[in-house]
């Protein structure tokens, strides 16, 4: 039901190319990144510094990044749209 309620911005979305339209609604990958920074966060709760919670952002990132493995199916051809 909500997509009904939603369809013009559904509808824009199919005014992409297929290439364009994999990489925008890949959102497993955001999902998954948003997950990895909440953890990383809420293990140390108080940081002394915001140059030390951006360090612990970015090991988590970089810790959780090694294990992504998955390509996004034509990302190459995607990129080249993106690119200016």
């Amino acid at each position: 039901r909500s997509w009904t309620a939603h369809w013009d911005n559904l509808n824009t979305l199919f005014n992409y190319p297929e290439d364009i339209r994999r990489a925008i609604y890949t959102t497993n990958v955001i999902e998954s990144l948003n997950s990895v920074i909440r953890k990383a966060i809420k293990k140390r709760k108080l940081f002394p510094t915001d140059e030390s919670a951006r360090k612990v952002i970015y090991l988590a990132i970089r810790d959780a990044s090694k294990k992504w493995t998955m390509p996004i199916r034509n990302w190459r051809q995607a990129l080249n749209r993106f690119m200016i």
